[in-house]
């Protein structure tokens, strides 16, 4: 009997042995955007359990777990209007759920070909949904100006990102323009300076045959010359 108590109480403290001790750390995505997630103490690098994005620090836009640094089981993706845009499961690589096009939001798609009536087209999808998965496009551009002394709302941006029927992204560009300040310009960066995660999307399609696409986004100019969502 006493041997089976001890065997129990093993079990019972056996995970506790096995279990890594973590802290929590905070980032800033865009002036909106923050997240919280935790870290191995001893290797901070590695993310380890609960991940969450927050829009103003109280509205979840992300929510998911990391093991061992890598996105792990259902994730949950929002809208800052608290709207699931996708959840997905990272065990599987498949998509559970997509809400559908809302043609009120900033975010569009084009294909470079002639549609029928009965032709069946499905739009690219990005891993993280239409906000939260568009973050790293935002991110990645710097105005080349001064904005010290400009007003930059009388500025808008357009990111357009060209989609491979592969599901890679083949070119970004973002247009920003004033008709204020008299200012248009193109800008090409390189693919290469995104993650191999934010090089991957869902290919589009017509009629089941994967296609060239465009997602388009619509942006303003930060006080600081970044970019984020209207």
């Amino acid at each position: 009997m006493k041997n089976l108590l001890f065997y129990l109480l093993f079990i019972l403290y056996m995970p506790r042995c096995f279990a890594q001790e973590t802290i929590e750390r905070n980032n800033r995505l865009t002036d909106s955007v923050t997240e919280t997630f935790e870290v191995l103490k001893s290797n901070k690098d590695i993310k380890q359990g609960l991940y969450r994005a927050l829009f103003k620090h109280k509205t979840l836009v992300a929510t998911g777990n990391y093991t061992n640094d890598k996105k792990t089981g259902i994730w949950n993706f929002y809208k800052p209007d608290s709207k699931l845009v996708q959840r997905f499961n990272y065990d599987k690589n498949e998509v559970i759920f997509e809400s559908g096009l809302d043609t009120l939001y900033d975010v569009h798609y084009l294909i470079d070909q002639k549609i029928e009536d009965t032709d069946t087209i499905t739009r690219p999808l990005k891993i993280g949904g239409v906000y939260y998965g568009l973050i790293p496009y935002m991110t990645a551009f710097q105005v080349p100006f001064d904005t010290f002394e400009i007003n930059t709302d009388n500025y808008d941006a357009v990111i357009e990102l060209l989609v491979s029927p592969l599901g890679r992204l083949a070119d970004y560009k973002i247009h920003i323009f004033s008709d204020y300040y008299k200012y248009k310009q193109v800008f090409s960066l390189d693919v290469n300076l995104f993650s191999e995660e934010d090089r991957q999307f869902v290919p589009a399609t017509l009629n089941s045959k994967p296609i060239l696409s465009r997602i388009i986004i619509k942006c303003f100019v930060t006080s600081k010359g970044k970019l984020d969502f209207y």
